[in-house]
C-alpha cells in the first residue's frame, strides 16, 4: 500500500468523538480496527520508508515534499472498518529534570553542540541514550537517569548555523545571559 500523506491524528480535537485510544489499542471510538505501524524515533522525519504494520500489511511511505514529521497517533489510512496509525516505539533514553533555566540552557547547549537530538516532555529534557553523554552528564552533576521512553516531542529550532569559535559573543554566552542575567 502506498501512503503519501497523513490524514489526521487520533489525538486531534476534530478526530472521531469519544475517548482517544491509548497506544496499542485495537480499535478507535467508532469501533474500527487500528493497525499500528511502528516507527523508531529516528524514522519520524524520514520521507521514504518501507514498513510493515503489526497485522502484516506492507506499506511504502513516500513523502516527497517536506519531512512528514510523524507523531504518535498520526493516521495514514482510514476506511469504514480499519485505520493505520503511527506508533513511536519506546527506546533507551537519558532523562533530566533541569533544576533551573540556567541548567536547562547549559544542557541544551552542551547536547546541541554534540549535534544530538533533544526532546521535551512534561518539564523533562530527553535524549536518545548514549553512554558517553550519560557519563558526562552524571560527572557534571546533573541528575540524569536512564529510562525506556517514547521520544515524542522533538525540540525544533530555527537557529542559524554557527561557528565553534567561542568568545563573548558566542551563542552559548548569549543563552547563558538570557538564562541568568546576573552574569
Amino acid at each position: 500500500m502506498l501512503i503519501q500523506e497523513k490524514i489526521g491524528n487520533l489525538h486531534d480535537p476534530g478526530a472521531d468523538p469519544g475517548a482517544v485510544p491509548h497506544v496499542g489499542a485495537n480499535s478507535d471510538p467508532r469501533g474500527r480496527e487500528i493497525d499500528w505501524v511502528e516507527l523508531e524515533w529516528y524514522e519520524a522525519d524520514k520521507r521514504v520508508l518501507r514498513k510493515r504494520t503489526r497485522s502484516g500489511r506492507d506499506l511504502a511511505l513516500k513523502f516527497l515534499g517536506a519531512s512528514p514529521a510523524f507523531m504518535q497517533g498520526d493516521i495514514l489510512y482510514a476506511s469504514e472498518t480499519h485505520l493505520i496509525a503511527v506508533e513511536i516505539l519506546p527506546c533507551e533514553a537519558i532523562v533530566v529534570m533541569p533544576a533551573s533555566a540556567l541548567e536547562l540552557a547549559s544542557l541544551c547547549y552542551e547536547i546541541g553542540n554534540k549535534h544530538l537530538p533533544l526532546f521535551w516532555e512534561n518539564g523533562e529534557l530527553l535524549a536518545p541514550f548514549e553512554a558517553p553523554l550519560f557519563r558526562w552528564m552524571t560527572a557534571a552533576g546533573y541528575a540524569a537517569r536512564k529510562e525506556k521512553r517514547r521520544l515524542l516531542q522533538p525540540l525544533r529550532t530555527s537557529v542559524a548555523a554557527h561557528a565553534h569559535t567561542g568568545g563573548a559573543g558566542s551563542l552559548f554566552s548569549r543563552i547563558m545571559q538570557l538564562a541568568d542575567p546576573k552574569e
